[in-house]
């Protein structure tokens, strides 16, 4: 995809594996300076290294920590996320507490420290890394259900107070995507459903969209130039939804 980020700074969270390092790389490869925030410190190393860019580890549920890094940027990608699967009356307050925290809060934070300089230069593209269960529900993902939905009104609202001062707001929604939190939630679907871990893929994960694969890292990273380039600049407080048909249903 053709577009020219020169002289733009960006910040991808979670950018050490999985969609967050094909945003890093997508963002760079169009010219913007990448800073990549993960709590796997070696992994941002690596990404930004490969890039050319900055690695920042950090805790990201830790609000101390997120107030104290020094931010800015043009270009805001809200990735980081992590997945527990349970029933709601097994899963740990805690555990839900720290999903939303991270793919709530977080975002919220990051995009109050760097709006403001967003809205003195014009210009600015906030990204949210949402999915198909910020539209719909499934069970035993109450937390990651709850964070998405929250993580949709949140851009909503910073689309409506950013758009008028050059700063768009929108959410990608993605089906499963090939990563290693999808990778990593296989074997809880099966536990939980008593199948096996093939049939996790094939009769829940499938079950839904209509063209029957996997979503690849780098299909979401050109969701998101996209939503950085000129021809989106009238794009605001909505969600592309890269669902395969789920929610064509």
């Amino acid at each position: 995809m053709d577009v020219d980020l020169g002289g733009r700074i960006a910040i991808v969270t979670g950018g050490a594996s999985g969609i967050g390092a094909a945003c890093a790389r997508g963002l760079a490869g169009a010219g913007a300076k990448v800073t990549v925030i993960d709590l796997d410190g070696a992994g941002a190393e690596r990404v930004a290294g490969e890039v050319g860019g900055t690695a920042v580890a950090a805790d990201l549920t830790d609000p101390a920590t997120l107030d104290g890094l020094d931010l800015a940027a043009d270009v805001l990608v809200n990735n980081a996320g992590f997945q527990h699967v349970a029933p709601v009356e097994e899963f740990p307050p805690d555990r839900f507490a720290a999903m939303l925290a991270l793919m709530v809060e977080t975002p919220f934070r990051l995009a109050r420290a760097v709006l403001p300089g967003m809205y003195e230069r014009g210009w600015g593209r906030v990204v949210n890394i949402s999915s198909v269960h910020g539209l719909r529900a499934s069970p035993y993902k109450s937390a990651y259900v709850a964070a998405k939905h929250g993580l949709e009104g949140l851009s909503k609202v910073i689309a409506l107070e950013g758009g008028p001062r050059g700063v768009t707001s929108n959410c990608i929604c993605p089906a499963y995507v090939r990563t290693p939190l999808v990778e990593n939630q296989i074997a809880d679907q099966a536990r939980i459903h008593g199948i096996s871990e093939a049939e996790v893929v094939e009769k829940i994960m499938l079950t839904e969209p209509v063209i029957k694969r996997l979503l690849e890292p780098d299909e979401v990273a050109d969701a998101v130039l996209f939503l950085c380039s000129d021809a989106a600049a009238f794009m605001n407080g909505t969600s592309l939804v890269l669902d395969g048909g789920w929610t064509a249903r």
